[in-house]
């Protein structure tokens, strides 16, 4: 049964048991899935405020703006969040790789069978 958060028009993010919600991040002219994090209320907060994501860093248990130390920024240009509002999509122009290695994206590799093969 669709709930006033599921249908309804007033931010209620859902939050897990550990404060956080998922963000997948997808580029803005090309549609490609970029990254996939995790943000707080803080950084889903600061997100809102700057325009520029801001992340939940689960390894450093800290917040982190996404290209503080690389110059790598995401710029926000949508922010939407599903149906049940426990997950958000950013819509971004990136400044740089969106991934640690250095690729344009996390997902550069595919599963076929029990190896990964780069996508070209």
């Amino acid at each position: 049964m669709a709930t006033h958060r599921d249908t309804g028009l007033t931010l209620d993010p859902k939050f897990d048991d550990n404060g956080l919600i998922t963000a997948v991040c997808t580029d803005r002219g090309s549609g490609e899935v970029l990254m996939l994090a995790h943000m707080d209320a803080e950084a889903l907060a600061a997100t809102i405020a700057t325009g520029e994501a801001h992340f939940w860093s689960r390894s450093r248990k800290k917040l982190w703006k996404k290209g503080e130390s690389s110059g790598n920024v995401l710029a926000v240009h949508d922010i939407r969040i599903d149906c049940d509002q426990d997950a958000v999509w950013l819509i971004v122009e990136a400044a740089g790789p969106a991934c640690h290695t250095g690729e344009r994206s996390c997902f550069f590799r595919r599963i076929e069978g029990d190896r990964l093969v780069r996508v070209e």
